[in-house]
């Protein structure tokens, strides 16, 4: 680790502020096409478990048939902690320290979750004044809520964790992926560490 990184993790231990537990990525498809992607994926998963116990992956995908080769890397990929790769068909819980969704948009995620439990009510299992927030977290492929969401390239998350991130704190970087270094992690992770976390009140 170079200086100004171990700078930067100096000023982390030492900041009154809790780092985050839980830690998203926004990347896309083009990013994994680039040299050295999935060894920067891999350097970014060593990075995070030095702070959080959860780590989720979100790839963005506009072409549908890049998933099954996207998925079959991903789900090979060099990780410190198991992995979850989820893909835009299934709806199996992901429950590994690592998750990684690749073109499971949040609408459809959402969309699912209520499915599942207007099924539940029409089979009699549940009522429907029992359907409150955990209900629904419960029926998510990523149930969990991530304390901060780092997006490279741009300014826009699309369509990602609609239900989980809306009380997130978002970072948004112009490095791009290819060109993203621990620097610029630690960075995003002394950021939330600045910031007073409001929870939407």
């Amino acid at each position: 680790m170079g200086l100004y990184e171990r700078y930067l993790a100096l000023r982390i231990r030492r900041h009154e502020g809790v780092p985050p537990d839980h830690i998203a990525l926004v990347i896309t498809e083009r990013d994994l096409l680039e040299r050295g992607a999935y060894e920067t994926l891999t350097e970014f998963f060593e990075w995070a478990t030095e702070y959080a116990t959860q780590i989720t992956v979100y790839v963005s995908v506009l072409d549908a048939a890049a998933v099954p080769p996207l998925q079959r890397e991903l789900e090979t990929i060099d990780a410190p902690r198991p992995v979850a790769v989820r893909g835009p068909e299934d709806d199996a819980r992901a429950d590994a320290p690592i998750r990684i969704g690749i073109g499971l948009g949040g609408k459809h995620e959402f969309t699912s979750a209520v499915r599942t439990l207007a099924e539940r009510v029409d089979a009699g299992e549940l009522e429907p004044a029992e359907i409150d927030d955990e209900q629904v977290e419960d029926h998510l492929v990523f149930p969990s809520e991530p304390d901060l969401v780092i997006k490279t390239g741009a300014e826009r998350l699309s369509d990602f964790m609609i239900w989980q991130s809306v009380y997130s704190e978002l970072y948004f970087t112009d490095v791009n992926w290819r060109n993203f270094r621990k620097r610029d992690f630690l960075r995003a992770v002394r950021e939330y560490c600045n910031r007073s976390r409001r929870f939407g009140r």
